[in-house]
C-alpha cells in the first residue's frame, strides 16, 4: 500500500483521486513541527504540502520512502528543491490551477474600473443617491492591451474579444502566426503604451519587466487611459501612476498587487479615489483552490504508479558518467540561452543548438533544458521557468527547440553553438570550456571573440574604421563607465564588426543612446550575465 501524507490543509475534493484510489492510503496531519514531521515522514512515499509546511533537507532526509512532494499552488519556496533532487525526489506544483481564477479577477477589476462601482457603492451605502459623479466608460471597441500573452493573458484576450474589444498582443514569444489564431493584433510594447484604451499586465517580475510602465511610458499614452495589474507589483511604477492619473493622463488603475505586501497604510493608492485595490485575491477562488489540489493529486498519483507525468520542478537525477561530462557545461550553457535572448529582437520562434566534439557523444538533453532555461528564463523570470518546465513552456510558445551533433571539434575538444530564430532574422553565439580559463563565449554571430560569460557586457555594432574604438572608450570615460576588457570581432578589414566590453556596472540608459549616435556604430546593446 503507497501511503501520503498531506501536512496543510487542502479540500477533501482536491485529494479525492487520492483517497478513492484502492491502492493509496491517505493521512492528513496538519499543523506539524519541524520535529514532528521529521519523526514521521519516513513511513510515506509521497508528501502533499501547501505553503505553511516548510520541506527541509532534514524531513527530506528522514523520508527514506519518499518518491515525490507536491505543492498545491505555484510557488515552491517552502522545499529545498537542491536537496531533493540529491535525493532523487521529485518536486511538481500545479502552476494551471489559477488561470482562470486571476483571469476573471482581471476582468472584474476591469469592469469595476470601467464603471467606478467601488466609489458608487461606498457613497450610496453612505447615504449619497449620487448619479452624476459616476459616469463610466463601456468595454466594447476600446483597445485592449494585454502584455504578457502567456496562460493567463490569452485568457484575458479571448474573454474582452467576446466584449468586442480591441485586443493588442506582446510577449516575447508570441508569433503573428499564433497572434493572429487567437484573433489578436500582434504589437510592442510601445504600440499598447501609445494605443491602448486599457492595458493589463500578465507578465512576470523579472529585471527587464521591473518598471517596464513608468513615466516615459506615461508621458506617451493616450489621455483617459485605464490600468489594471494583478500579476505582480513592481511592473508598474507605482508612484510615477499615481502622478499620471493626478496629471490626468491615466483615469483610473485598479490594483490587486504592490510592490512591498502588505502596503503601509499610508500608500497613496489605498486613499486615492481613482484607484481600485484588492488583497492579492487573483487566485482566491473556491475552485481554484480545489484545481490546484485536484492538478497536484493527479501527478502525484501518476509518479507513484511510475506513470508519465508533468509539472516537475526539479530535475530527477541524471546518471553519474553523463553527469561528470556534462555537469561542467551547464552554467555555460544558461548564460548562452541568457545572452542570445537578450540580444535578439522579435519574437523567438526557434532555438537551434548545435554539439560538436565529445559532447556528441552523450545524451545532451540535460544540457539542453539549461540552455533553453536560459533562453526562457530572460523573459519568463526564472520563478517561472527550471531545467524541467522549460521544454513544456517552449512548446506552449510555440518555440521549436532543434538538437544537432557533430563530432568535428572545430577547433575545440567541445564546442556549444546556439542559434535564436525569430521573422526578423537570427542570432548566434558560440561557448566552450578552456583549460585553465573556464567558460568562454568564442564566437557570436559570424564574429570570433573571447569573452567570459559574467558580468556587465556592452556588445557595440560597428564598421571598422579608425578611431572608432576611441571615441567609444572616450564617451564611456567621460560618464565615469570603466572598461575592464575589450574584444574586437570582425571578418573583413573595413567591413563590419563588433566591439564587446567589460565594464565594472551598469551603464546609464543615456549613454547607450549616445553610443548609438556615434559615427560609424550601427548599435549599442547592454547584457547582463
Amino acid at each position: 500500500m503507497l501511503k501520503v501524507l498531506v501536512s496543510d490543509p487542502i479540500s477533501d475534493l482536491g485529494l479525492q483521486q487520492l483517497t478513492e484510489a484502492a491502492d493509496v492510503a491517505v493521512d492528513k496531519k496538519t499543523g506539524l513541527s519541524e520535529d514532528e514531521l521529521v519523526a514521521v515522514i519516513g513511513e510515506y512515499d509521497a508528501l502533499l504540502v501547501r505553503s505553511q509546511t516548510r520541506v527541509t533537507e532534514r524531513v527530506l532526509e528522514a523520508g527514506t520512502r519518499l518518491k515525490v512532494v507536491g505543492r498545491a499552488g505555484v510557488g515552491v519556496d517552502n522545499i529545498d528543491l537542491d536537496a531533493a533532487t540529491k535525493r532523487g525526489i521529485i518536486v511538481i506544483n500545479a502552476p494551471d490551477g489559477n488561470t482562470i481564477t486571476t483571469c476573471e479577477h482581471t476582468f472584474a477589476m476591469m469592469m469595476a474600473l470601467a464603471r467606478h462601482i467601488p466609489q458608487a457603492y461606498r457613497k450610496t451605502v453612505e447615504g449619497v443617491w449620487d448619479r452624476k459623479s459616476f459616469l463610466g466608460v463601456e468595454l466594447r471597441n476600446k483597445v485592449l492591451g494585454v502584455l504578457g500573452m502567456g496562460r493567463i493573458g490569452s485568457e484575458v484576450a479571448k474573454r474582452a474579444k467576446a466584449f468586442g474589444m480591441d485586443v493588442i498582443g506582446y510577449d516575447p514569444f508570441l508569433s503573428e502566426d499564433r497572434a493572429e489564431k487567437m484573433g489578436v493584433r500582434l504589437g510592442s510594447v510601445e504600440d499598447i503604451i501609445r494605443q491602448a484604451d486599457f492595458i493589463t499586465v500578465h507578465t512576470p517580475l523579472t529585471n527587464e519587466t521591473h518598471h517596464m510602465i513608468a513615466k516615459p511610458q506615461f508621458e506617451i499614452m493616450k489621455r483617459g487611459m485605464r490600468i489594471v495589474n494583478c500579476a505582480r507589483g513592481g511592473i508598474i511604477d507605482e508612484m510615477a501612476l499615481k502622478e499620471a492619473i493626478d496629471e490626468g493622463i491615466v483615469a483610473g488603475a485598479a490594483f490587486d498587487v504592490f510592490e512591498e505586501e502588505p502596503p503601509s497604510p499610508d500608500h497613496p493608492f489605498l486613499s486615492h479615489p481613482k484607484i481600485i485595490v484588492t488583497p492579492h485575491l487573483g487566485a482566491s477562488t473556491i475552485e481554484a483552490q480545489e484545481n490546484v489540489a485536484i492538478d497536484v493529486s493527479e501527478q502525484v498519483l501518476h509518479i507513484l504508479r511510475g506513470e508519465a507525468f508533468k509539472n516537475a520542478v526539479n530535475m530527477p537525477p541524471i546518471p553519474p558518467a553523463t553527469l561528470a561530462k556534462l555537469e561542467p557545461y551547464f552554467a555555460l550553457g544558461t548564460k548562452l540561452g541568457s545572452f542570445l535572448a537578450q540580444l535578439t529582437e522579435g519574437a523567438v520562434n526557434e532555438v537551434q543548438v548545435s554539439y560538436s566534439g565529445e559532447l556528441s557523444d552523450v545524451d545532451t538533453t540535460p544540457l539542453t533544458r539549461h540552455i533553453l532555461t536560459g533562453v526562457l528564463a530572460h523573459h519568463l523570470g526564472k520563478e517561472q521557468v527550471n531545467i524541467v518546465s522549460a521544454f513544456h513552456l517552449a512548446k506552449m510558445r510555440g518555440v521549436e527547440v532543434v538538437v544537432q551533433k557533430s563530432t568535428a571539434t572545430k577547433g575545440f575538444t567541445n564546442l556549444i553553438s546556439v542559434t535564436l530564430k525569430t521573422r526578423e532574422g537570427q542570432r548566434s553565439a558560440a561557448g566552450t570550456l578552456l583549460n585553465g580559463y573556464g567558460a568562454r563565449i568564442v564566437q557570436i554571430d559570424p564574429y570570433p571573440v573571447d569573452i567570459p560569460p559574467e558580468g556587465h557586457l556592452l556588445l557595440i555594432s560597428h564598421t571598422d574604421k579608425p578611431g572608432i574604438i576611441g571615441r567609444v572608450g572616450t564617451l564611456l570615460g567621460v560618464n565615469d563607465v570603466n572598461i575592464a576588457t575589450m574584444q574586437v570581432g570582425r571578418k573583413v578589414v573595413g567591413g563590419s564588426a563588433i566591439m564587446v566590453l567589460t565594464i565594472d556596472k551598469p551603464a546609464p540608459k543615456a549613454v547607450l543612446q549616445e553610443l548609438s549616435k556615434l559615427q560609424d556604430l550601427t548599435n549599442a546593446k547592454e547584457i547582463t550575465l
